[in-house]
């Protein structure tokens, strides 16, 4: 069986390597958010695709649920001693993959080659794959104003509520993405934030139409547990956006793109209009990622 995952953030990148485990990484594709990118201290900077590269290279930091396990942090040090920019905490291992990343994109390799380089790099046999080559950014509407994503997020600890998601730029899928959905067996999105880390996605006008037209079942699994959150803010902005935490609040966003949802047992499915698939979504150990793979990819195909 090949799949196709849409990933973005820490939940998204765990569900990516619960499908590599459970299938083989030649069976998986992961199209990854590039909406968070950003340029910073004259690097570019792509965390959601980083993500998925570290866990599938097993290298993330699953303590902090971002960046390189066993991190250190001496050039930003340095770069807070002379006074620059350190509210995007830039990690001495991770450096070197921007520093690289940056050099190609300026020589003119276009990012979708230079991820699928970095992961042969890191012994990655899975496809990488960014959503797109082009600009494509994500901006967050609150009452304090419009920020981009990583200014609201990591800066300013996505304390403000959001109002809206504005998702800028005109993009095309990236090199491969179309392949992989007219090749898939299954669709699959990740316990990723609808909002922010599966919007900017969705909002390739491409990628959405191959969703919508699919021939294959797409499924979803929900970022909650309990009606919370497992880690940043979707709870929140569930609440604010959609008006709720509940499965059927979740699959809303998904609206004429899922056949299911895969929701934890102690959430309520009595208003969800889409098939439920009912497990415990917590992904801690191998065990429960494949547990959670197992149960999206258990509707018939």
């Amino acid at each position: 069986m090949n799949v196709v995952a849409l990933s973005g953030g820490f939940g998204g990148a765990k569900f990516v390597r619960a499908l590599v485990e459970t299938l083989g990484g030649e069976h998986v594709t992961a199209v990854v958010n590039v909406g968070d990118d950003l340029d910073f201290l004259g690097l570019r900077v792509s965390p959601d695709l980083d993500g998925v590269l570290y866990a599938l290279a097993g290298v993330a930091d699953e303590q902090r649920g971002w960046g390189r396990a066993a991190e250190t942090w001496n050039a930003l040090d340095t770069v807070s001693r002379l006074g620059a920019l350190d509210w995007f905490k830039l990690g001495d291992r991770d450096l070197g993959l921007h520093v690289v990343r940056t050099n190609a994109l300026r020589s003119g390799e276009p990012l979708s080659a230079f991820t699928l380089r970095a992961a042969r790099a890191f012994g990655v046999d899975a496809t990488i794959l960014p959503a797109t080559d082009d600009d494509l950014r994500t901006f967050v509407i609150t009452p304090a104003g419009t920020f981009s994503f990583q200014e609201w997020y990591v800066a300013r600890g996505h304390r403000d509520d959001v109002e809206g998601v504005d998702v800028r730029g005109e993009a095309r899928p990236g090199p491969g993405v179309s392949d992989a959905f007219g090749a898939a067996d299954m669709l699959l999105i990740g316990p990723s934030n609808p909002y922010v880390s599966v919007g900017p996605i969705l909002a390739v006008p491409e990628i959405r139409a191959a969703i919508v037209d699919r021939r294959v079942p797409c499924v979803a699994v929900s970022p909650l547990v309990g009606g919370r959150a497992v880690k940043g803010p979707a709870d929140r902005m569930l609440a604010h956006l959609a008006g709720g935490t509940t499965p059927a609040h979740v699959a809303s966003v998904y609206a004429g793109l899922i056949d299911a949802l895969v929701v934890d047992e102690g959430d309520d499915v009595s208003q969800l209009h889409v098939q439920p698939i009912v497990t415990q979504t917590l992904m801690d150990d191998k065990e429960s990622r494949r547990r959670v793979a197992e149960a999206a990819l258990s509707v018939p195909v």
